[in-house]
């Protein structure tokens, strides 16, 4: 009795199938919301050629394929941090806390109100960063220390500390103070300088005196160079509105004389300038004219 085998059931060989077919997205390009990933899926491939003997060996890419695969969508999602309601937030408790001294908002309180004070040269150098601790802060002038905006913070410093000054009274009291020796070392700077010159010293030129100078060289300088481009471009116009023949024939003229000017008349012979007059005809109402 000879059965026939299920419907359902094919009756080839094993060796008779053939590779699933790619669909249709994946051949022909997105298709219905579809989308070709052949590229992204190239080392797969490749694998799969390999194992099935279609291809002798792997590509020299296949390594690098694997080490650095390409990306997995079309599109780069934005990376966003999911955000979870009625959460706490984090504890500060392991946070480092931020280093902070009791000068620096006075600091930044004289230095804002004085910003030129920035200007004048300082000498930074310092040997534990606690030199000011050094000092005896009851005076606003310290031995071998120069006097500056740090001498106003430590000086209110120490009024807020030992004479149990606010901050804005122990700021006035260091301001007061700082401008009073300053005053007093411009006034002394100036009498020996006035002294030296009445003796026969003589003083180089001050950073204002050379800058001003070299602003004039720079002035100077920019006005020829100016002077030069406006002559340029005024000769250039010129040139657009004449050319070189009309002022070759200009300058061969006004060198003719007046006597010249008439022998040349006299000697050039009339020609017939009526259209269809006969030859030998005297032109009629001609006036000699300069070219």
């Amino acid at each position: 009795m000879v059965t026939t085998p299920p419907t359902n059931q094919c009756t080839r060989p094993r060796h008779c199938y053939s590779s699933p077919s790619p669909s249709s997205a994946e051949t022909h390009g997105p298709l219905m919301g579809r989308y070709d990933f052949r590229a992204l899926r190239v080392r797969q491939t490749a694998k799969a050629l390999f194992d099935s003997k279609r291809n002798s060996d792997l590509p020299q890419w296949y390594d690098v394929i694997g080490n650095i695969p390409p990306g997995e969508t079309l599109a780069r999602p934005v990376l966003r941090a999911p955000k979870v309601r009625h959460a706490r937030k984090a504890s500060k408790l392991f946070k480092p806390l931020a280093i902070v001294y009791p000068e620096d908002k006075l600091r930044s309180e004289f230095f804002g109100d004085h910003p030129w004070e920035l200007a004048r040269p300082r000498l930074i150098v310092e040997d534990s960063g606690n030199d000011a601790k050094g000092y005896d802060w009851s005076k606003i002038t310290q031995p071998g220390k120069q006097l500056d905006g740090e001498s106003v913070v430590q000086r209110q410093m120490w009024l807020m500390k030992h004479a149990s000054l606010s901050k804005a009274s122990a700021y006035d009291q260091a301001r007061r103070e700082f401008y009073a020796h300053r005053h007093r070392s411009e006034i002394r700077s100036r009498i020996a300088r006035e002294e030296a010159q009445y003796v026969g010293a003589y003083f180089g030129k001050g950073p204002l005196e050379i800058g001003m100078e070299l602003e004039d060289k720079s002035w100077e300088s920019w006005k020829s160079w100016a002077s030069t481009q406006i002559d340029d471009e005024q000769a250039m116009r010129a040139q657009m509105f004449s050319g070189a023949q009309d002022e070759a024939a200009d300058s061969a003229t006004a060198d003719l004389s007046a006597t010249e000017f008439d022998d040349v008349l006299t000697e050039t012979p009339a020609k017939n300038i009526t259209p269809g007059a006969p030859p030998g005809t005297r032109p009629f109402g001609a006036t000699a004219a300069h070219a």
